[in-house]
């Protein structure tokens, strides 16, 4: 269906803007971010205190502190009229956003460790799989144990077909922008809750999709990131 919209993008219609998901899947809603959970708001101490850390201490993530980071990195303000678009806390090509966020839980209150998948339209958490996953991570991402210390490792995927619909082939070049926008806001939002990440592109494909679940064609990993409190 997508090489043929890529040819006849009149007669295909608007994919949706969130990954379809099973109805009998227990929804987590996620708080409410307020400035609470803020301890710093200046954003140049931010911007000027930001790098990428690889090292985190054994503290647990709140819950509230990952909703925070979500809703920065992917949170949905509005839905245009006739579900056209969404417009989010991170700019995109078109407003076609054609990513999904996925969290690798080792150690946030209230969460059972596991992969969850974030619904960005009703601000909530599905589990996807139980289980310590965090070695199975590391290996993915080529052996980088020090994921296996964070508190979650967020992982974004990409749905061509979402910015194809509009762009056609020129989509692929304002996604790989798009992916830019998301873990610079993430790596911003740690800086603003004492929490620290690390942007990372290196991993075997096959490995990363495989954990995930997902068919590496029609949706495929484009990035990670894992987050902890800083010691």
């Amino acid at each position: 269906m997508t090489t043929n919209c890529l040819t006849k993008k009149k007669n295909c219609l608007n994919p949706p803007l969130e990954k379809p998901y099973a109805n009998d899947l227990n929804q987590i809603k996620l708080p409410e971010v307020t400035n609470d959970i803020l301890q710093t708001s200046n954003v140049l101490d931010i911007i000027n205190a930001r790098q990428s850390w690889r090292s985190y201490s054994e503290e647990t993530l709140s819950l509230p502190e990952l909703s925070f980071l979500l809703w920065c990195s992917q949170g949905v303000k509005k839905v245009t009229a006739n579900n056209y678009a969404t417009l989010r806390t991170v700019p995109s090509g078109g407003a076609r956003h054609p990513f999904e966020t996925y969290l690798v839980v080792n150690n946030v209150d209230s969460l059972k460790k596991g992969i969850y998948r974030y619904l960005a339209l009703s601000h909530s958490l599905i589990l996807i799989k139980e289980g310590d996953f965090s070695h199975e991570t590391a290996s993915a991402a080529l052996n980088q144990t020090f994921l296996c210390s964070s508190a979650v490792v967020f992982l974004w995927t990409c749905l061509p077909y979402r910015g194809e619909w509009r762009y056609l082939h020129a989509a692929h070049k304002v996604m790989l922008l798009d992916a830019g926008h998301v873990c610079q806001n993430l790596y911003l939002a740690c800086g603003a809750i004492n929490c620290g990440t690390c942007g990372i592109a290196a991993y075997d494909q096959a490995s990363m999709d495989k954990l995930l679940d997902i068919d590496g064609s029609e949706e495929f990993t484009v990035y990670l990131a894992p987050v902890g409190k800083l010691k």
